[in-house]
């Protein structure tokens, strides 16, 4: 560790949607800080998603702070380079202290309870610390995938971009939340050979009787509920979000559609064997779990429209379009023809260089809406950190606003104390 170091009040980790709504609410507070980005401001909105990425959210859920979104289309869904215009705009609303390439390599406690930041280029103390890294460093991926004949390519939902990245031949995709199925269409509307392995991941409706499905759920409560608030606050932490699609004007994703057009489906994939791969017997219970979410959603809508009397359109019986007539235990990829493996199978964080105690024993944050029982510590921008929208752009600004009413409010003690420290 580097003999010196520079002091400030607070320092904030990640230059993304979360750090930057913190470095706002700071520089409005006249609150000395620095961010720090370890790659370049909006890096994942600008590298990591694949070329035809939109939003599945309405446009006018954009609500950074003060940066609602303002374009022509407030319930359209837009495009990977709108949103990063749509970013680059809100950081250039005011001139964050941010620093590109420094990657954070150390978090740690002083003796004098001061927080050790140590980076790549220099060392700090601080009062306050924000970490807003996200939730998506490492790709969770089964152990199992390392028995796959070598022959056969595996390509990171991450590192996707374009269906002419994935080899000739047929693609398995593997997982079934909002990535996975919309590369797996991605592939399909270019007219590739692709599969899917489905999961567990619940799907929902795009528009429900004549309006948005999210705009109802909004209109209802459901995005203000928190996190304490649900029945498994631990079950809901964790839960996969549901698939649907912003794509061409919006549109919602039925896998059973897919299979009557020919999408062979699979279900779970539990082992590997060089050019073999086993499925569970489970595809059929995964698409009934899938749309049991999908009707959940719509009876909210459906008791919400009765009760407040609304006026709307009514819809078709929901009915079951396709069920697999027997599942498929294994298969031999080489024999099929499957040149490629697609893994959409989830991201996790990486607190590697955290040294301070505040992870549970699955390595997620132990916080109440951000803040930790270790003094100065916060997270900021994870799934439900305090209610739906936290991950996302409908809320964080939010959060991070109260973080920082809650470090102005530790301040004002700090100061407090040391006056009375003097007149004593």
């Amino acid at each position: 560790m580097q003999e010196s170091a520079q002091t400030i009040k607070v320092v904030v980790v990640g230059g993304g949607q979360a750090g930057l709504s913190a470095s706002y609410f700071l520089s409005k507070s006249g609150i000395e800080h620095v961010v720090f980005e370890r790659s370049q401001r909006f890096h994942s909105w600008k590298n990591d998603r694949w070329d035809s990425f939109c939003l599945v959210t309405p446009n006018w859920q954009c609500r950074l702070p003060e940066w609602p979104y303002t374009g022509h289309d407030p319930t359209g869904y837009m495009v990977k380079d709108d949103i990063v215009d749509y970013l680059e705009g809100f950081a250039n609303s005011f001139e964050p202290p941010i620093q590109e390439g420094v990657r954070v390599t150390d978090v740690e406690r002083c003796p004098d309870g001061k927080i050790s930041i140590t980076t790549n280029k220099s060392r700090w103390l601080a009062d306050f610390v924000i970490l807003a890294t996200g939730s998506y460093d490492l790709q969770v991926k089964p152990d199992f995938s390392k028995n796959l004949n070598p022959d056969i390519v595996q390509i990171s939902s991450k590192s996707y971009k374009r269906p002419s990245d994935i080899p000739d031949g047929t693609c398995l995709v593997i997982g079934t939340g909002q990535s996975g199925v919309q590369m797996m269409e991605d592939l399909w509307m270019e007219g590739r050979d692709v599969r899917l392995s489905v999961g567990s991941a619940p799907r929902s409706p795009r528009v429900y009787r004549g309006r948005d499905a999210t705009d109802w759920l909004y209109e209802i409560g459901e995005y203000s509920k928190t996190i304490e608030e649900q029945a498994d606050p631990r079950h809901t932490e964790a839960k996969t979000n549901h698939y649907l699609s912003g794509r061409d004007g919006g549109h919602e994703i039925d896998l059973r559609d897919f299979a009557l057009k020919g999408l062979k489906l699979y279900g779970t994939v539990s082992h590997i064997e060089n050019d073999h791969i086993f499925f569970k017997s489970d595809l059929e219970e995964n698409l009934d779990q899938a749309d049991e979410s999908y009707l959940k959603i719509c009876r909210m809508i459906d008791d919400y429209i009765e009760t407040e009397g609304i006026d709307a359109p009514d819809i078709p019986v929901f009915t079951k379009k396709w069920k697999p007539a027997k599942e498929t235990h294994s298969l031999n990829m080489t024999t099929e023809g499957i040149t490629s493996i697609l893994w959409c199978t989830g991201f996790k964080p990486d607190y590697s260089w955290l040294k301070i105690d505040c992870l549970d024993e699955r390595g997620r944050p132990i916080h109440k809406r951000g803040i930790t029982s270790q003094s100065g510590v916060y997270f900021l921008g994870l799934n439900w950190l305090n209610t739906w929208g936290s991950g996302r752009f409908l809320s964080v600004a939010d959060d991070a606003e109260f973080l920082v009413d809650n470090i102005k409010n530790n301040l004002r003690s700090i100061d407090s104390s040391k006056n009375l420290a003097v007149t004593t």
